[in-house]
């Protein structure tokens, strides 16, 4: 992990607590020299060690990303160590992005600036749209979800979800203060899985909220994307394979829905000659809604870490902590 100075002179005096830094953080998995790692109980990292098995002592992981893949099936819950993960640290960022979505593609800014490029002065009125009572669609209900609602609430707009579970209050999750929606009050409608068309064909933007896993790679298809107005727009900051991507340029190309902005994508980079570069309706940003190379992102990631690191301590429950299930796979 890269050094957060003000928040490494707290952690410096967690009474209890002795500290070794890893010089030339790296952000993929590698083997440690045995004398640093063997006595660790405590690894703060983006990857674990390649060679951790040596780590005979760890009691406690925290990485530094939403996404735990790195951790999977890698035998920690069967040596009883708890895991954590950086869930919260991306919801502002990503919520903004969603925000700047909705504003960009109601007011066709790609479009604006393309006059602007060829000096043509076009006043129609696709340029002067706003989105304050539009209805703004969610597909899973976690942090981005909430801080998504937070902000398009205050905005004028009315928040639909869609989630497998009932929306309840969020406990031992990390949240930055003030942000999202803890008690989970702010959707002003909430539909189950078995009302799929009654909360896609009410919506003016959806936006996708939910990791990739087995069961949601390719949730969104065709029949998904009819069932909204054609109207609406599609924002995907989550994971590219969430949408189906043949059913995707369909859509967009015959008009089943206006737009679409995407984040995340099917190929990284994605090849020069993919369609979705040149569709006009369509805004790409190259993976970038979470802001990791914020220094915001560093204070955050650090800042959960810390909070942990006393909690662990007390013996509380630990912020973002993974399941046994979570960990096997």
């Amino acid at each position: 992990m890269p050094r957060f100075s003000p928040l490494v002179e707290q952690l410096l005096d967690v009474a209890g607590v002795e500290t070794e830094f890893v010089e030339e953080p790296s952000e993929k998995s590698r083997d440690l020299p045995e004398e640093l790692i063997q006595d660790c109980e405590v690894l703060f990292c983006t990857s674990p060690p390649s060679n951790h098995a040596m780590m005979k002592k760890l009691k406690l992981i925290q990485i530094s990303s939403a996404g735990y893949n790195q951790l999977v099936g890698q035998g920690f819950e069967k040596r009883g160590t708890k895991a954590c993960n950086a869930l919260g640290v991306f919801d502002v960022p990503i919520a903004e992005w969603n925000i700047a979505m909705m504003i960009n593609l109601t007011r066709d800014l790609r479009g604006l600036i393309h006059n602007q490029d060829a000096k043509i002065w076009d006043r129609s009125s696709r340029f002067q749209r706003e989105i304050r009572g539009s209805v703004v669609g969610i597909l899973g209900y976690g942090g981005i979800g909430r801080e998504t609602a937070r902000i398009a609430k205050s905005m004028g707009m009315e928040v639909h979800v869609m989630s497998r579970s009932s929306i309840s209050p969020r406990v031992n999750t990390y949240r930055v203060s003030g942000t999202g929606d803890g008690e989970g009050n702010l959707p002003d409608m909430v539909f189950n899985l078995n009302q799929k068309e009654d909360f896609f064909k009410g919506l003016d933007f959806l936006v996708l909220g939910i990791p990739q896993t087995a069961v949601t790679v390719g949730i969104i298809g065709e029949s998904e994307l009819k069932m909204l107005p054609p109207h609406a727009f599609l924002l995907n900051p989550a994971r590219g394979p969430l949408v189906q991507e043949h059913a995707l340029l369909k859509a967009l190309d015959r008009g089943w829905i206006s737009g679409a902005a995407l984040d995340t994508h099917y190929h990284y980079p994605m090849p020069a000659d993919h369609p979705l570069w040149t569709m006009p309706n369509v805004i790409l940003t190259p993976h970038i809604s979470g802001s990791s190379a914020s220094n915001r992102f560093l204070e955050r990631t650090w800042d959960i870490f810390i909070q942990n690191i006393k909690r662990f301590q007390n013996g509380k429950p630990l912020l973002n902590e993974l399941t046994v299930q979570q960990l096997s796979g």
